[in-house]
């Protein structure tokens, strides 16, 4: 239970000194200025299609205010820690998707997507009032070309009521609810993410989704590639083995996101002092590998971060090139014959990493 206590520690003072550095300023930032929003081509279930991507700002995840959250998330500090009214919310809405709408004609692409983000959990009615979960819904209702609607929910807020009721506003598009199991591990991700949520919860919510015929409801698994106190062969065998797990118990896509280090989180902290080094992209490359092959279901692998002093990094010699060729990958939900033969003299350094970091126990690897 360490790591939780510390994890706690670290989120409060990382928020006590958001909130005091805020307090400082003459101008506040106004709350529009916390919301995001753009687009670019992406993967849908059928198809590569126009994936519009949202960030509205709320009150903030419920899990971190409360138990401190996950050990890698930032969601919170990037959160305005406020309450915001649903007037607020829904006209921040508005003006993100007026701002979508001038930079494209909508209607002229055949295949939309919405991916929806929040700062915690887009189900918590303490969070996103069902006025704004309504009001967002209507609007998208208008499109036909809009394919897929895609929200994220904690399992605790999936209840087949809330999901009849918003699947009724879009009753001919694909609902999904990206819930983040991290990994299929308990004990990972109960004691090294501070998730806060069982495999039976995590199936429990998934049975829900899956039990509901008249729409066409989906569940998908984000997946975290390698948490705080994992070694590299551990977290690789971990991400494998959760896209086995998430398959079975009835996910309909997976969402790979290899490990960022963000400010203000226990993952930060150790990262800072040497303790925690971000995967190796050749890890993330075998994930795709490996679950592309022998797991039948859309799977995606986030390149954020990629080639990045805080994020996922082989050498600078082939750091680019992987990432385009992951997103490629991720497009054509393929693995490319480029991707499948690439080597590069890092690779040796990666092979050393899996066979002896678990007999170092070290979290760290020989990055240059």
């Amino acid at each position: 239970m360490q790591v939780q206590v510390i994890n706690k520690q670290i989120r409060e003072h990382s928020i006590e000194n958001i909130i005091n550095k805020r307090d400082r300023k003459k101008d506040k930032k106004p709350l529009q200025a916390y919301a995001a929003s753009w687009a670019n081509k992406d993967r849908l279930y059928d198809s590569v299609g126009y994936t519009i991507f949202i960030v509205l700002p709320t009150s903030g995840c419920q899990w971190a205010t409360e138990s401190g959250g996950c050990t890698m998330c930032s969601y919170i500090a990037d959160s305005p820690l406020c309450e915001i009214s649903d007037e607020n919310l829904i006209e921040i809405f508005d003006n993100e998707w007026k701002k979508q709408l001038e930079k494209t004609d909508i209607t002229s692409h055949e295949n939309v997507a919405i991916k929806l983000f929040v700062s915690g959990s887009f189900l918590n009615k303490n969070e996103v009032d069902v006025k704004v979960q309504e009001h967002i819904f209507n609007v998208f209702s208008k499109y036909d070309n809009i394919k897929e609607v895609i929200v994220e929910s904690k399992p605790e807020y999936i209840d087949e009521d809330s999901l009849k009721w918003l699947a009724s506003i879009i009753p001919d598009k694909i609902f999904e609810i990206g819930i983040g199991l991290e990994t299929s591990n308990e004990d990972t991700r109960l004691n090294k993410i501070n998730k806060g949520i069982t495999n039976k919860s995590f199936e429990r919510a998934v049975d829900t989704i899956n039990s509901i015929d008249e729409y066409d409801i989906r569940a998908k698994a984000y997946l975290l590639v390698k948490p705080i106190l994992l070694s590299e062969k551990d977290a690789l065998e971990e991400s494998i083995e959760s896209a086995y797990y998430a398959k079975k118990v009835g996910v309909k896509r997976l969402a790979y996101c290899p490990s960022t280090v963000h400010g203000g989180t226990l993952m930060d902290y150790l990262w800072k002092r040497g303790s925690y080094n971000p995967p190796w992209i050749w890890t993330t490359i075998e994930i795709i590998k490996e679950v592309r092959k022998n797991v039948d279901i859309p799977m995606i692998m986030d390149t954020a971060g990629f080639g990045t002093r805080r994020g996922p990094f082989n050498c600078k010699k082939c750091n680019a090139k992987l990432k385009s060729l992951i997103i490629k990958s991720n497009l054509e939900q393929e693995i490319p014959q480029e991707l499948e033969e690439f080597s590069c003299e890092c690779k040796n350094k990666w092979y050393a990493d899996l066979e002896f970091s678990k007999i170092l126990n070290t979290t760290t690897n020989p990055k240059s």
